[in-house]
């Protein structure tokens, strides 16, 4: 299992949820899982290209994470990060 940080713009989806598991050897597979026990979240994560969306940040543990292909270990984290705007 991965434990997954959700972003508080996403809470929505998660019943409220800051923190939850989630299992995959891999970003997208974990993705995958959130989106089976949370309808909807990988599409606000990821875009029908499979690309992390402009304004979400992914990080294993402290390593920013571009490519969502990307190998998860056991008991690795991930962060989902929503990027702040503003003038």
């Amino acid at each position: 299992m991965t434990t997954v940080l959700v972003p508080s713009q996403l809470h929505a989806y998660t019943g409220g949820a800051s923190r939850v598991e989630a299992k995959g050897a891999s970003i997208v597979a974990v993705l995958d899982d959130l989106d089976r026990q949370f309808p909807g979240l990988k599409f606000r994560i990821v875009d029908e290209q499979a690309r992390v969306r402009p304004h979400m940040r992914l990080f294993v543990g402290r390593d920013a994470a571009r490519d969502i292909r990307a190998p998860l270990a056991p008991g690795d984290e991930l962060l989902i990060f929503g990027a702040l705007s503003g003038g």
